[in-house]
């Protein structure tokens, strides 16, 4: 009986986690992106690349600062030593030392100053790659809440579908008892009507999944509940005019894109690294300084107090270190020539990125204009197949037209209303993408 009160009581709390959680909003693009810029794992992995850099600057600069060490040491010797008198005997002594030192370079052939400038360069490209992280999420996320759109109309034809062939085969069991109908007519248009339904659950089947890929995206635990608010298509303006040429498009880009702005970042940070390299060279020199002190005592001698040891024998220095390389088997050379290839190959790498922009700019901008053509071609379709319904529609009521005839100008308005709508769709989004392309807000408005 417990378990079974548990057990209720278990069901219940899902049932209401389930009813609350289906109650929920539905989410917007804007609100989609969103929410996948603070939980997208990438995004905050780069988040603590950042973090990582800016300890790397902190590091380079606490370079400047002095090098302090402090010690203290014990020790103790014991057994036979050679005495002031030339014999030897067994002796016991303990030493005890205090010592500070300070070094600060003074100069280090500006290896430390160039250490610094490509850090903070790094920093800076590692910010970028940030951004370009947050903008590959919100692309990834417009084009799953996109394919949701397409399935949630397609899904919408079907159960359109379904209702009018419903609606139909009603009609014909009604004619077919009057004996206006044959039984082939109706047998043929429950045929229809089963195929409806399963082309129906395809549909639900298939929002299911695209839900569930936008969801991952979003790093939800679950797509249960989970659902977009989809745009009021009707009340969309879209452009007449065709979107700017790819070579418009790429020339604002060049000065927007992080990508861009990162490996840029980089090929200036190869040229610092070159400097390091080169500063192997040149002599460092240093200034050093240290306090010490010492406390001795030797069994059967007597010693001074422990504070007057320390005081006697105290001591202090100063001085400078210059180092200067004369000859390290090329290693010097050599660090300088691999830089000099990473700074090739950083410079490659910018051509690359630069390519890949412009490629993806116009991928883009052919898929507009396809839209934009899809988009007018769909709007004469959709006149032609609403005014073939009607007519096909008046006929059969007239018995000049099929069953089949009725069906397929039926089928072929549907998806001309769906094809419609999913164009317009495509057209904001691919439109969208350019315009995001130029910086600005990825929104299907």
């Amino acid at each position: 009986m417990k378990n079974l009160i548990i057990t209720l009581c278990t069901c219940a709390q899902l049932m209401a986690a389930n009813a609350q959680t289906s109650t929920d909003t539905p989410w917007t693009l804007e609100k989609c992106i969103n929410y996948a810029l603070e939980h997208n794992i990438t995004v905050r992995q780069q988040q603590n690349t950042v973090l990582q850099q800016q300890i790397q600057l902190d590091d380079n600069r606490g370079n400047h600062l002095p090098v302090v060490d402090a010690s203290v040491g014990q020790n103790f010797s014991f057994g036979r030593g050679l005495t002031a008198q030339n014999t030897y005997e067994n002796t016991n002594t303990s030493s005890t030392s205090f010592s500070i030192g300070a070094s600060v370079p003074i100069f280090s052939g500006n290896k430390i100053v160039n250490s610094v400038k490509l850090a903070q360069l790094n920093l800076d490209a590692s910010l970028a790659d940030l951004d370009k992280a947050r903008e590959d999420i919100s692309m990834q996320v417009a084009k799953a809440y996109v394919q949701i759109l397409y399935d949630m109309e397609v899904a919408d034809v079907a159960r359109r579908q379904i209702a009018i062939d419903s609606m139909q085969t009603a009609r014909l069991q009604a004619m077919m008892r009057s004996g206006k109908a044959s039984q082939a007519e109706v047998s043929q248009q429950n045929a229809q009507l089963a195929q409806s339904r399963l082309t129906a659950t395809e549909a639900d089947n298939n929002c299911r999944l695209s839900l569930l890929v936008l969801s991952q995206l979003l790093e939800l635990p679950t797509p249960e509940g989970f659902s977009i608010q989809r745009p009021d298509v009707a009340s969309l303006s879209l452009s007449s005019s065709l979107p700017p040429l790819p070579d418009v498009v790429y020339a604002e880009a060049l000065g927007l894109k992080p990508q861009i702005k990162a490996e840029q970042l980089r090929l200036s940070a190869s040229e610092y690294s070159i400097r390091i390299a080169r500063g192997d060279y040149m002599p460092t020199l240093s200034l050093n300084g240290g306090l010490g002190t010492n406390y001795y005592k030797t069994s059967g001698f007597d010693a001074d107090a422990f504070g007057t040891q320390l005081k006697n024998n105290f001591s202090q220095y100063i001085g400078v270190n210059l180092s200067i390389p004369i000859f390290n088997h090329f290693a010097t050379r050599n660090k300088i020539r691999m830089a000099k290839l990473d700074r090739d190959n950083q410079t490659l790498r910018l051509e690359d990125t630069r390519k890949t922009l412009y490629k993806e700019i116009q991928q883009v901008y052919y898929a507009a204009i396809a839209a934009h053509a899809r988009l007018c071609s769909c709007s004469e379709a959709l006149r032609s197949g609403e005014d073939a319904f009607e007519l096909t529609k008046s006929k059969y009521e007239n018995g000049k037209a099929t069953i089949t005839e009725f069906n397929e100008q039926k089928n072929n308005m549907l998806k001309a209303q769906s094809d419609m709508i999913q164009a317009k769709y495509e057209y904001l989004y691919q439109t969208s993408l350019l315009d995001f392309y130029r910086g600005r807000k990825l929104d299907l408005r």
